[in-house]
């Protein structure tokens, strides 16, 4: 992987790692409604981190999308945490509709997206969650056509 050459700072929480418990996050969701992490235990939670002026991320949704409506009941949440602003937001879903629940964060050093272990701040960025809580693995990039399956695996 990847490493840098600046030691860790003494300040710095250490980056969330998977098998870690994801710290409770309440997030603004965009129609009001809070989206509260720990209310979604018992079924896996896909976090995907995006925002309107980012292509790659504007490239990934339908496709995010697409997984989202395959979900079964009980299958994995998928909800969409955008680092920008309501404005942008909403006119961008004006656009590019998708069905699952959009959060949102002001983007800086201590947004949820950093308190979910993006450390280096990139757009996109995916974490998956299991059932009790933990993450599973994250991934910094978007996801190609037909990926989000494979690297969401089977439980």
């Amino acid at each position: 992987g990847a490493t840098s050459a600046a030691p860790p700072s003494a300040t710095a929480p250490r980056a969330l790692a998977p098998g870690d418990v994801v710290p409770a996050l309440q997030l603004d969701g965009l129609d009001g409604v809070p989206v509260v992490l720990e209310q979604l235990r018992g079924r896996p939670v896909l976090i995907n981190v995006w925002a309107s002026w980012c292509a790659p991320c504007v490239e990934e949704m339908p496709e995010l999308a697409r997984f989202a409506a395959a979900q079964p009941e009980d299958g994995v949440q998928v909800i969409g945490l955008a680092l920008d602003d309501a404005e942008a937001v909403r006119a961008f879903l004006e656009r590019v509709p998708v069905g699952y629940p959009i959060a949102l964060d002001t983007p800086g050093p201590d947004d949820a997206s950093v308190a979910l272990g993006n450390a280096r701040g990139l757009l996109p960025y995916t974490v998956l969650i299991d059932a009790r809580g933990r993450m599973l693995k994250n991934k910094l990039g978007p996801f190609e056509h037909g990926e989000i399956e494979g690297w969401v695996g089977e439980p």
